[in-house]
């Protein structure tokens, strides 16, 4: 089976009837799933938030979509602050240009995790090795990603668990921004007081 075949089968439908048929293995495939994105950066992650809000309800699907994602980003996150202390990497990161890219971005390591996590579509793989190779701490990566994930899930979960309701009065969808919004202010205050 090639990466296309591969890719092609996460359709909703697909999705659905294999959670379905796997229902008795309990949250696992609701986890592993969303886990797999983390490591496989094609799959889509609209369909698979909101197939686990339509097959495990809007807040089992949301719970199961949201620890699986974020499991997925700490384990590679790990993975990389771990490889990070390679000579190699080392070597390279002592290049003056690197070292300035480097010094930016361990200044601005949570916002960056954080508003990136916000976006359903995206490279979650970098995100989380950019913050592993600056060695960010683990505590600021968890706050970061744990959150800005919560609030993406949540919002796919929502939208996508009454689909037709937001279609027929997409002005709700204002509802949507403003709680984003809110959550951004919330957590500047947060970093700021904790970080």
């Amino acid at each position: 089976m090639g990466i296309h075949e591969f890719l092609s089968y996460f359709t909703e439908s697909n999705l659905t009837r294999l959670l379905d048929q796997y229902r008795s293995l309990g949250p696992l495939p609701g986890l592993l799933i969303p886990f797999m994105k983390s490591f496989i950066p094609p799959l889509p992650t609209l369909v698979i938030i909101s197939v686990n809000a339509a097959v495990y309800g809007l807040w089992l699907g949301f719970l199961y979509s949201w620890i699986g994602l974020v499991c997925g980003c700490l384990l590679t996150f790990a993975i990389v602050k771990k490889v990070a202390g390679h000579p190699y990497l080392v070597r390279w990161s002592q290049k003056p240009k690197v070292q300035k890219s480097l010094t930016w971005a361990r200044r601005q390591a949570f916002n960056y995790v954080f508003v990136l996590s916000l976006f359903p579509l995206g490279p979650f793989v970098v995100i989380n090795m950019a913050a592993g190779l600056v060695q960010m701490r683990f505590r600021s990566f968890l706050l970061a990603v744990a959150s800005g994930k919560a609030v993406m899930v949540l919002c796919v979960c929502f939208i996508g668990y009454d689909l037709k309701r937001f279609i027929a009065h997409p002005f709700q969808l204002l509802y949507v921004v403003l709680f984003i919004a809110a959550t951004m202010v919330i957590m500047k205050r947060v970093e700021r007081r904790f970080m």
